[in-house]
Order: C-alpha cells, then structure tokens, then sequence
C-alpha cells in the first residue's frame, strides 16, 4: 500500500504562521527540485566543520551557496558564537545573519506551497517541510537570542518565536509518526505513538485530522492555525496576570518582572493554558530512561535513504528535542509567562528524541544532538541528588562521547566534556592537566569556557593562587559575569591569606591585598550583564557580600579582609556543585577551611547567619564523606535549630542556608531510604523534606537549586508510580 504524503493543508498552516505576508521576496536564485540534494549535501558538509572547530573554513565554504540550508549554517555559525561567549555585538551580528536565515526559508517554504514541481517531494512531509525545518531552527536561533538580550521586550517576543517553533516541528514531528504508524512501523519509544495518543494531533479548522481535544504534554493549542501572525504590541494594561495561572507544586521563587504593561496582540494566542500540572502526568512506570527508549526505536534511516528526507528527521530530532528540553528546565515562578504561550516541555520525551537525533552524528544535527545530551548530563543532572539509576545512562553517554571525538578530533568542546567525565570520576587533576595541555581553539569562546572549567576544578582542588590566576584570564575571554569572576579570584587571595597569616605574615600582607584589591572590583561589574531586564543572580549575591563585609569592617574596626566571612571559596564550591567532584582528602580539606573561622577568638559573638553557613557547609562535607547520621545532625541541630527571624536580624544576610538545608535532608532520606528502590514510607519523609523548600519563600540563588529540587520531586513522582 502506497500512502500519500501529508495533506499540503498542514503546511498551508505553517506558511501562516511564518506571516507570509510580513516578509519581502529574496531576489537570490531560485532552486529546482534537482538542486536540492546538492545544496544540502554542501551546506551539511560545510555545517559540519563548525563541529570540528573549523568555523573559519565552514563561514568561508557556506558563503558559496545562497540556498536556505547555506544561509542557516552560517547563521548557526555566528549563533555558536554568540551563545558560548555572550559578547554584544557579536549577538547582534548573529540576530541579523539570523533574520536573512529565517527570511529565506520563509520565501523557500512559500514557493514550495505554491508549485510543488519546485522542491522535494517527500512521501512522509508535506512540500517544503525541510523549509519549514530551516525556518524553525533559525526562529529557535533568534529566540534564544533575544532572551539573551537584556530587554525585557525583546525577551518576551523571544518566548513568542519559540512558540512558533515549537508549533511547526511539532506539526513535522506528527507526520513523522503519522507515516510510521500507516505503515505499522510506529516507535514505541515515543509517547504521542502509544495507543493513547496514536491520533493525537493539533486541532486545526482546516484538517481533518482526529483526535483528543487536549493535545498531549509539550504541545500548544493555537485558537486559529490557518490565521497570520500579527506583530507583537506592547501596550498599557490595567489588569495584572492571574497568579492562579501558575500551576504544580515547585514554584520556584524568581523575582518575575512586571509584566503589568504587556498586552499580545495576537489572535491565535490563548490565554487559557493548556498545563496541567508542574510536570508530566504520563510518567511511564516502566520507564527505562530515554536513551534506552531512543535505542529500541526504529532506524530511520531503514524507512527511507532520501537525504532530504533524513535531514528532516535529525533536524527534528534536534530542535524539537531540545525545545522541548529546554522548556522543561524554565523555572516554574515563570509559569504565568508560558502561560501565554500556552505551551510547555517535556524532559523525557526531549531527552529520546536528541538520543534519537545522535544516531545520525555524521551530520551537524546528530553532532549537535550528542553535544547537547552530553552537556545537559556532565553539566545538568550529574550534580543533581535525586535521581534514579537510569538517569544517567553512562556507557550510552562515554560511548557517544568516544565516538564524537573520533568523527570531530579537531573541537576542544568534546574534549571538555570528558574532562568534566573524568571530574565526576574525582579525577580533578587529571581534567585540569588535559585542559592545560590541550591545543589551543580557533574560537575565543571555547577557549572561555575551557579556562572557566579549569578555573572551577583548580578551585575544588584548593590550588588558590592559580585558581585566582585563572579566573582573572577569564574576564580577558568572556563578558559574562566579570563581578564573579573577581570575586572568586578575591576568595581565594583570602584562603591564602588565612593559611600563611600566622606562618609567614609578609606573604600573607601580599595575598590580603590582592584579595581586597580584586574585591574591591565587584561592585563596579555587577548590573553589566542582565537576563529579562535583571541581574544575574551570581551578581546580586557577590554584591551583597561586599557590602556586608565592608560594614562589619567598620562595625568591628579591622580591616577590610579580616571581616570577610566563612570561607567564601567553600561556600563557592557548593553552588557549583563541587563537592560531588572532591577526593576524600580535599573534602577534608574544605572542613579545614570552615574550621579556620571556628578557631578565632572572635568566633563566639559571631553573627547567626555565618554560624549557620558553616555548619550547613560543614554538613554537606560530611555528606560526601559518607558520615550520613553525623551529617543530618548537623543540619537538624546547628542549623535547622536556628529560625528564619534570627537570621533576618543579622546585618545584610545570608538566609539561603536555612531552605536549602531542608533540601540537604531530603538527599539524605533519599539515600538512606536506598535511592529508588527503597521503601515508600522512607521516600515520604524525603517528599516532605523536600516539601519545605519547594514552600520557601524567595531566597538568594535559590535558581543554583531550582534544577535539583524539579528534578528530586519528578524522581520522586516516577518512583511512587511505579511501586504503585
């Protein structure tokens, strides 16, 4: 049985929602059909240079073509760019090679709707699909951009591309699995294709497809699909947003900007949210994780050998893979602003389809997807507490890793992600070496974050003066955060100090100034950078410390270092998760750093607050170090014992350990409960742990941990279900 291709209604809807009527034609030479294959096949092999560290080369080889696939390799190109390194004039360089991108699939898509004879005819997308892909991906490039910025507005019309983004792959990505199941050949891995969802699909005035009303987890419903879109406005608005809107259980506690003012101006964008709950009801009780799902699916590549076609797929694969990733990770306290976007993500479903998509890393999709997934677990969910023994798949993730770094042996980024393999593996010094040692990249931005990866282990490893060094030659590479960067730096100078002040006073004299020296350059970095109109919230937190040591400076009349408080570089270590990475002897040595501020004589009037940070430190040291019960007293009884009020009283306070070490006891009833086979009683007291800090009020960097939190109580939710 042949089945057709798609009704080219589907796509109709996608020409409207890329506003066919808002883009002028490109005056570039148009394709044939026979032209095709070639121009993709010479944009995917020059794309696929950027993966290698050949950016040069591949800008230079994709400035030959003028075809969509061209234009979107060079925009990806300087997106890379943009992103690793956070420079402003090179995000606008990128939004504008963006934008030509975008244009010309739109233009491309638009010709393929009117004259099919013009492009591939594929038998499982509708004409011009892989435009429509093109033309996703380059919205994705510019969406992320524009959150980037430091606008308000222009942030919010980036959540307004990602939704339209979101609306065309997830159309593409449903002809996929519409063809498959025709041909009884539906992937049991995915979701959408269980027999609950088979039919599942957008509701549309203009198909005729069946199905459920409510479109499954991760989908939108748009009001209209076959209406234009129509620019966003931003107008005065009485009424505020509904907070009963933001549903689930973690709301997070991000400051939201006031979005009092904004009004969208668009007719197919509902209000009314599709979200049922903070995280995904259909957990599959026997779920093995979604590399072991994306492995039992089918090969694509056994349904069809048409590189367009296979282009398609990977591309998908990809994008709506890591949107849908992406989504997932928002903290929920902005769920009123997905709200009017009416859609959502889905980790697990975004996680198979990039595993999926790596099948095909000869191409920059799969290499894409691989560096994607290998980031998001070295980076993401290896430092997270609460997870259960399929969440990070580690001979799926070192066997990819090995294979990336065959096919691409020129790029530093797959080099940094086994050096952060070989950091989960407590092999600090190891990584640091490989970095050291290794050449160096054609991109300053890759060059930044190797020099901050090797900055962040040199800190684990308690080397404070190359440390200090190193975090210094990051603010010459990347415009990030320059206040922590300095304030790192300044940390370390003062653990220096504080181990040569007693033995050798001149060295120490030396190291003092240079802590106050690189501390006192804090304040004047913080507020350059800005995410949605605000500060970073590393930022905020550095520059409150300042000014809370310079007024116990003055309240105890010493000197500017000597009224620094328990040791900085420790409390560091721990919003960067590096505890996890530590040997059982520079554990040891963190315990000897908070002891320092135990021993001095100042130490019995000092404030709560400082007292409450060294014991929850202390505490966690302990958790690492394997004394569980020794661990959980000290955050019951030395800091738990302690109130909110009190710690408020202190001058300018440190209040984030009291909620945080209410999520430190979870960890511990979930390891003392045997992780995720324990009993369910046991795992109960870890939920209502857990409980208190998802409950907390607005605490500072409580986004550090908003990512550990979602994904304990998803864990959580995952292993009730499946005891039943």
């Amino acid at each position: 049985m042949i089945v057709e291709p798609i009704e080219t209604a589907t796509m109709r809807r996608m020409g409207g929602w890329l506003g066919a009527k808002g883009l002028p034609s490109s005056t570039s030479k148009s394709m044939t059909a026979l032209d095709e294959h070639s121009a993709l096949q010479e944009a995917m092999a020059s794309a696929a240079l950027i993966i290698n560290d050949e950016v040069e080369q591949a800008e230079l080889e994709l400035s030959k073509g003028t075809s969509p696939f061209h234009k979107l390799g060079r925009a990806t190109a300087l997106f890379l760019r943009a992103t690793l390194g956070f420079e402003k004039e090179v995000m606008e360089q990128a939004a504008a090679r963006i934008a030509e991108a975008e244009e010309s699939a739109a233009e491309y898509l638009r010709r393929a709707q009117r004259d099919h004879s013009t492009s591939f005819q594929s038998q499982i997308y509708a004409p011009g699909a892989q435009y429509a892909l093109c033309h996703a991906e380059a919205q994705l490039m510019s969406a992320v951009i524009a959150v980037l910025n430091e606008s308000l507005t222009e942030s919010l019309r980036g959540f307004y591309k990602l939704r339209k983004a979101f609306t065309t792959l997830y159309e593409i990505n449903e002809a996929e699995k519409r063809y498959l199941r025709a041909h009884g050949k539906s992937n049991a891995g995915s979701k959408s294709s269980s027999a609950a969802n088979s039919s599942t699909t957008l509701p549309s005035e203009t198909t005729s497809y069946t199905g459920p009303k409510e479109p499954p987890s991760g989908t939108l419903t748009p009001t209209s699909s076959d209406e234009e879109d129509v620019d966003l406005e931003f107008v005065d608005a009485e009424d505020d947003l509904s907070d009963d809107a933001v549903p689930g259980e973690y709301k997070g506690h991000l400051d939201l900007p006031n979005m009092n003012g904004l009004n969208l101006q668009d007719s197919d964008l509902e209000k009314t949210s599709t979200i049922t709950g903070a995280y995904p009801a259909d957990v599959e009780a026997d779920s093995k994780g979604a590399a072991y799902e994306a492995e039992q699916e089918i090969d694509f590549r056994t349904i069809t050998s048409e590189p367009i076609d296979l282009f398609i797929h990977s591309g998908t694969g990809l994008c709506f893979g890591l949107l849908q990733l992406l989504l997932s990770m928002i903290p929920p306290a902005f769920g009123k602003l997905l709200n009017l976007f009416s859609f959502r993500g889905d980790r697990e479903e975004g996680l198979r389809m990039l595993w999926s998509a790596t099948k095909f890393k000869h191409n920059v999709n799969g290499a894409m997807a691989g560096l994607i997934t290998l980031g998001f677990h070295n980076a993401a969910i290896a430092f997270c507490d609460i997870i259960t023994k399929d969440a990070l798949p580690e001979e799926r993730l070192r066997n990819l890793l090995s294979e990336m770094r065959e096919l691409y042996p020129k790029s530093k980024l797959w080099l940094l992600e086994e050096c952060r393999v070989l950091s989960r593996d407590h092999k600090l010094e190891h990584s640091v070496k490989i970095l050291q040692n290794s050449p160096q990249s054609s991109l300053k931005q890759i060059e930044a974050l190797a020099m901050f990866e090797t900055s962040l282990s040199l800190l684990y490893l308690h080397r404070y003066e190359e440390c200090a060094d190193s975090f210094i030659k990051c603010v010459g590479l990347n415009n990030w955060s320059h206040a922590m960067y300095y304030y790192i730096a300044g940390a370390c100078n003062i653990e220096l100090y504080r181990l040569h002040k007693t033995t050798n006073p001149t060295k120490a004299d030396e190291y003092a100034a240079k802590a106050e020296k690189y501390l006192r350059e804090v304040p004047s970095h913080t507020g350059k950078k800005r995410l949605m109109a605000k500060q970073l919230p590393f930022d905020v937190f550095v520059g409150r410390k300042i000014i809370k040591w310079d007024a116990r400076s003055k309240a105890l009349g010493c000197s500017f270092v000597d009224a620094v408080g328990v040791s900085p570089t420790t409390e560091m270590t721990y919003f960067w998760s590096g505890f996890t990475r530590m040997t059982p002897d520079l554990l040891q040595t963190s315990l000897e750093r908070l002891a320092w501020s135990e021993a001095t004589p100042s130490w019995e009037t000092e404030a709560a607050d400082e007292k409450a940070i060294l014991s929850f430190l202390r505490g966690v040291c302990q958790r690492f170090s394997g004394n569980l019960e020794l661990s959980k007293s000290t955050f019951s009884q030395d800091v738990l014992s302690r109130d909110l009020p009190q710690l408020k009283a202190c001058e300018n306070p440190d209040t984030w350990p009291l909620p945080v070490a209410h999520y430190e006891l979870s960890v511990l009833h979930w390891i003392q409960a045997g992780k995720d086979s324990g009993e369910k009683a046991k795992l109960q007291q870890c939920s209502d742990a857990l409980s208190k800090v998802e409950n907390w009020e607005a605490f500072e960097l409580d986004a550090r941990i908003g990512l550990k939190i979602r994904t304990a109580r998803e864990t959580l939710k995952k292993v009730t279900a499946a005891q039943g």
